[in-house]
């Protein structure tokens, strides 16, 4: 994390800095960022930039306590539009949601998409903590969906895990990198034709691991 020197800077200092590593992420990912191309666009120095951070991967850290905090802050405002949704309706309902606080934070969004998923850093042992509360969270409501009955009970809760994980970064990369294509991104991800190519993308998901009609015939 940035050091309290960086902290100490005005704001508008620090959003110069922050968005020079937004879009080098964004352009090179986090292998190929160069610290001089992040001094150079933000106008310091490159003994400055070690006075507020140990190194790029410090900066790239920094980003996702940043998204985080905007992320927890959008849903603040967010309601699901009912309360008897099942598990799936509700997982729909947090995937869309989210796609919209993505196309209101596009590039930021797509730096931290192209280093975690794209590098595959995600799933390495330095984000381990970030994957964890993902998947921990998943697992509790699969656990639950089998409680009440929405979820096949031979599902294996671990497979299941990766299978949404994956499949959702997997939508939300590609309504991302189509989004980006649009001059208001927002307006394309809320579009019927875009709502509709997500329902149809998470169906897929959905229907390998929901309960059929059949199973609770069988089953009582």
């Amino acid at each position: 994390m940035p050091k309290q020197t960086f902290f100490n800077l005005p704001q508008e200092k620090r959003e110069t800095i922050i968005n020079a590593a937004v879009e080098e992420f964004a352009e090179y990912g986090l292998e190929n960022a160069s610290t001089n191309r992040i001094v150079e666009n933000s106008g310091i120095s490159k003994g400055s930039f070690y006075q507020y951070f140990e190194d790029k991967e410090d900066v790239f850290t920094y980003l996702l306590s940043v998204i985080e905090r905007e992320k927890m802050e959008y849903f603040k405002g967010k309601h699901p539009p009912s309360s008897n949704m099942d598990t799936f309706e509700y997982f729909r309902w947090m995937i869309k949601t989210g796609m919209e606080f993505n196309s209101a934070y596009p590039r930021m969004t797509q730096a931290i998409t192209r280093v975690l998923l794209g590098e595959g850093r995600y799933y390495g042992r330095n984000f381990g903590d970030l994957r964890q509360k993902t998947t921990q969270a998943l697992s509790m409501m699969i656990k639950q969906a089998i409680q009440r009955g929405e979820v096949d009970p031979s599902v294996d809760v671990e497979l299941a895990v990766m299978v949404m994980d994956t499949w959702s970064n997997a939508i939300s990369t590609y309504i991302l990198n189509e989004g980006m294509k649009h001059k208001d991104m927002m307006k394309w991800v809320r579009s019927a034709k875009t709502q509709e190519k997500i329902d149809k993308l998470l169906y897929v998901m959905e229907y390998g691991l929901r309960k059929t009609e059949s199973q609770f015939v069988s089953g009582s």
